[in-house]
């Protein structure tokens, strides 16, 4: 049988996890993974942990011990011990992982309280709190990629610790975002820092944009628009990996290079298909590049070892492509600019969803475990 998984690989894609849990990490089930389908990172967010919590009992154990220690263990401490306990047994698990990539992959990533967006002074301390707390140098720290969160982005990297931009769009803010690690990367080395130690990826969103420009598409409903239906997404990934090629060509990048300092790599993130009628290995065959990661939930990871494709590399050089499909889009009169700020907008509100179930979850949970305490 075709091990499709490590053809991915071969061809220059890390493959992620879009999924973390104790149920993955105490049963062997992620070592497994790594060892049997190439998977060499895991990304989490508040609505994996909020459903790891509900659909297992092996948090109790924890949260007992929590109010066992304090009466006044609050909702946010149980979060923050939660979670980070959590990403610090996958950090172990892909420890080796990371030792054999000289710390490119085996990284885990967690990230900060999604209220937090469009506060970066607290984005920086909540970054370094629980960087300090995880206490695992194969740790990612996930900051959006909102206005604020950029001058929240350069500190943490000037800091020395390795951040994953989450919430990207736009091919403009990606540019943003690069620059903001440059900038990181150019005060880590102003304040002695080994820039070699840092990592970065950048998480590009993809179905998203799709599901978003897809509607307007249809409500524009000519037939110029409906063939335009499930492009834009890989079109604006194709400009976004050209920007990618750009930047890290640049005098800027060869200066910090020279002092050691890592690509910041781009992750294809959101990469589920949510049209049914789309291949559900689109958003992996059409994304395959040397130095990228893709982040996968399980269904599209176990979907991809069954009959994903490699057809080698299916990005560079596609700009114009990409463009053209940008171009013709305007041109049936749906707004680029405004789907991005849409999505944007609508994604920090889809995570604060997400953070207030998780927050509900763990009350839930703390409820439960003071009654077990009598």
């Amino acid at each position: 049988m075709t091990d499709r998984l490590q053809a991915l690989s071969e061809a220059g894609v890390s493959i992620w996890l879009d999924d973390l849990s104790r149920e993955l990490t105490e049963t062997g089930k992620l070592a497994s993974l790594v060892v049997d389908d190439h998977v060499v990172g895991v990304t989490s967010n508040p609505t994996i942990f909020a459903s790891a919590m509900k659909e297992g009992e092996r948090y109790e154990g924890q949260l007992d011990a929590l109010l066992a220690s304090s009466d006044q263990t609050t909702v946010a401490d149980a979060i923050f011990e939660v979670t980070t306990t959590d990403v610090r047994q996958a950090a172990h698990i892909l420890r080796g992982v990371w030792g054999e990539t000289l710390g490119t992959d085996g990284r885990v990533s967690l990230e900060v309280d999604p209220t937090l967006a469009y506060d970066t002074d607290e984005t920086i301390a909540t970054a370094k709190k629980l960087w300090d707390k995880v206490a695992e140098p194969n740790v990612f720290i996930k900051i959006p990629a909102t206005r604020e969160g950029l001058p929240a982005i350069a500190a943490t990297i000037a800091d020395g610790i390795s951040v994953n931009v989450t919430l990207l769009f736009s091919v403009d803010r990606y540019r943003e975002v690069m620059d903001a690690y440059a900038y990181g990367l150019e005060q880590a080395a102003a304040n002695g820092i080994d820039l070699s130690t840092i990592q970065s990826v950048a998480s590009v969103f993809v179905s998203r944009i799709d599901s978003e420009v897809d509607k307007r598409l249809d409500d524009i409903g000519t037939s110029e628009a409906v063939a335009l239906k499930g492009k834009t997404a890989i079109a604006n990934s194709q400009l976004a990996y050209a920007a990618y090629e750009e930047f890290f060509s640049s005098e800027r990048w060869a200066a910090l290079e020279a002092k050691g300092a890592n690509r910041q790599r781009p992750l294809w993130a959101s990469t589920g298909v949510k049209n049914p009628e789309y291949p559900d290995t689109m958003y992996v065959t059409e994304l395959v590049a040397p130095g990228v990661v893709n982040t996968m939930p399980g269904s599209t990871l176990a979907a991809f070892k069954d009959h994903g494709e490699v057809r080698g590399d299916t990005l560079t050089g596609t700009a114009d492509e990409g463009q053209k499909v940008l171009t013709t889009l305007a041109e049936v009169g749906v707004d680029y600019d405004d789907v991005m700020a849409v999505l944007e907008s609508e994604g920090v509100e889809k995570f604060e969803s997400s953070w207030a179930d998780l927050v509900r979850t763990v009350q839930d949970q703390l409820t439960a475990a003071r009654t077990r305490r009598g």
